[in-house]
C-alpha cells in the first residue's frame, strides 16, 4: 500500500481534526492498479507559518489549505512555495472565495478548491480528485525521465559506435597527407580500401538507424502489394553469396517455388539480408548455412541455420536489444552495427510474427521469423 502524506492548514481546530479523522481511514484505488491502494498519512498546521516550518522539514505530497489564516494567508503561503520550489498539489479551503482570488490561487499553483462548508464525501471526492491528478503527474515525470535517460544512452552507445571507426578514417588520411604510404600505388591502395570499408560501416550504421527510428515512429512509408517471400530470399542469398564464396561457406534455399505473401519487398528484403549476412558472417570457414520458407496455418516460416560459432543462452536472450552484439574472441573482427536484428524483430511484429533464436556455442545458430499472411499493420 502506498501512503501519501497529506498536510491540513486550517486555523479552526474542529476543522483540522475532522479533516484527519475523514482521511484517517480513507483509501483510492487507481483504475490501472487496483489491487494498490493509496492511503494517507495527515499533519496538521494552525497558520501559515507553521505550515511553511513543517514543509521545510518535509514537502507533504497534497495540502489542504485555508485561505484565510491568521497571520500569513493562504495565498502568501502559495507564494513562498513557489519561491522556495516546494511542489504539493494544494487543494484550497476557503469560504470566502471570489474569482479573483481563485485566479490569484490559481496562478500561484493551487489545483482545485474545496467551499466551506463541506461534507466528508465532498472532501472524499475532492482528495480523490487531487490523487488522481497527482499520480498522473508523476506518471508523466517517470516517463520524461525516462525518456531523458534513454535518449542519453542511445547517444552515449551511438558516440561510441562512430568514435572508432572516425578515428580510423582519420588515421588512413593522416597516412595519406604526411607520405606514409610511399609512392607504391599498392600500398596507397590499401590505405584507401581500408578507409572505405570503415566509411562503409558508418554508413549502415546510419541507415539501420534511420530504418530503426522510422518503424518505431510510426513514419517508415511501406508499399504493401503481393510479394514473394522466396524472391527475397533468393535476392539476398546471392547478395550474400560473395563473401560466402570468399571463405568456402555453401548457401542452401529450400522452400516452395512460391511464396506468396501481402507485405513491402523492401521489408522482407531487410528481414533476409540480416538473417543471411549474419549467418556467413558468423559462420565457421568451409561452413554452410541453411535458409528455409515453410507455410503454416497462420503464415510463413523463416528460418536461416548456421555451422557457425554459436553463442551462450544469456547472449541469445539479448541479441534483439538495440546495439547488442556479443563480444569474444570470435566475434572481435566482425563489424556491425548490433541494430540488425533488432529491426528484424520490430519487421516481423508490423507482420504479426516475431523473431527468435536458438543456438548453442561452437555448434551454430538458426534463427527463426514469423510473418503472418494476414493484411499486416501500417505502423
Amino acid at each position: 500500500m502506498q501512503t501519501l502524506r497529506v498536510l491540513v492548514v486550517d486555523d479552526e481546530t474542529g476543522m483540522r481534526l475532522a479533516i484527519a479523522r475523514v482521511l484517517s481511514g480513507f483509501t483510492v484505488r487507481q483504475a490501472d492498479a487496483p489491487d494498490e491502494p493509496i492511503a494517507f498519512a495527515v499533519e496538521t498546521a494552525e497558520t501559515g507559518e507553521a505550515a511553511l516550518d513543517a514543509m521545510e522539514r518535509a514537502v507533504p505530497d497534497l495540502l489542504l489549505l485555508d485561505m484565510k489564516l491568521p497571520g500569513i494567508s493562504g495565498l502568501d503561503v502559495l507564494k513562498e512555495m513557489s519561491e522556495r520550489h516546494y511542489e504539493a498539489l494544494t487543494v484550497m479551503i476557503t469560504a470566502y472565495a471570489t474569482l479573483e482570488t481563485a485566479i490569484d490561487a490559481t496562478k500561484r499553483g493551487a489545483h482545485d478548491f474545496l467551499p466551506k462548508p463541506f461534507t466528508p464525501d465532498e472532501l472524499r471526492v475532492a482528495v480523490r480528485r487531487a490523487v488522481r491528478h497527482l499520480m498522473v503527474q508523476r506518471q508523466a515525470h517517470r516517463l520524461a525521465e525516462e525518456k531523458r535517460q534513454v535518449r542519453f544512452q542511445f547517444i552515449s552507445v551511438l558516440g561510441h559506435e562512430l568514435k572508432a571507426p572516425l578515428a580510423a578514417v582519420e588515421g588512413f588520411l593522416q597516412i595519406l597527407k604526411d607520405g606514409s604510404a610511399g609512392d607504391d600505388p599498392a600500398v596507397i591502395g590499401q590505405v584507401v580500401d581500408r578507409a572505405l570499408v570503415r566509411t562503409e560501416g558508418m554508413r549502415k550504421l546510419i541507415v539501420d538507424l534511420l530504418n530503426l527510428t522510422r518503424i518505431e515512429s510510426g513514419q517508415k512509408r511501406r508499399e504493401l502489394a503481393h510479394a514473394d517471400l522466396r524472391e527475397a530470399a533468393v535476392a539476398a542469398i546471392e547478395t550474400a553469396s560473395s563473401a560466402a564464396s570468399a571463405r568456402g561457406i555453401a548457401i542452401a534455399l529450400d522452400g516452395p517455388d512460391k511464396a506468396p505473401l501481402v507485405a513491402d519487398r523492401g521489408e522482407l528484403e531487410i528481414i533476409l539480408n540480416n538473417l543471411v549476412s549474419n549467418a556467413v558472417k558468423y559462420n565457421r570457414d568451409g561452413g554452410r548455412v541453411d535458409v528455409s520458407l515453410e507455410q503454416s496455418a497462420s503464415g510463413w516460416l523463416i528460418r536461416v541455420a548456421d555451422t557457425g560459432i554459436g553463442m551462450a543462452p544469456e547472449d541469445a536472450g539479448r541479441l534483439f536489444q538495440e546495439f547488442v552484439r556479443i563480444r569474444n574472441e570470435e566475434t572481435r573482427h566482425i563489424a556491425g552495427t548490433g541494430l540488425g536484428l533488432s529491426i528484424v524483430r520490430k519487421l516481423a511484429q508490423l507482420y504479426g510474427g516475431d523473431a527468435t533464436v536458438e543456438s548453442e556455442p561452437g555448434r551454430g545458430s538458426t534463427f527463426t521469423v514469423t510473418l503472418k499472411t494476414g493484411t499486416p499493420t501500417r505502423g
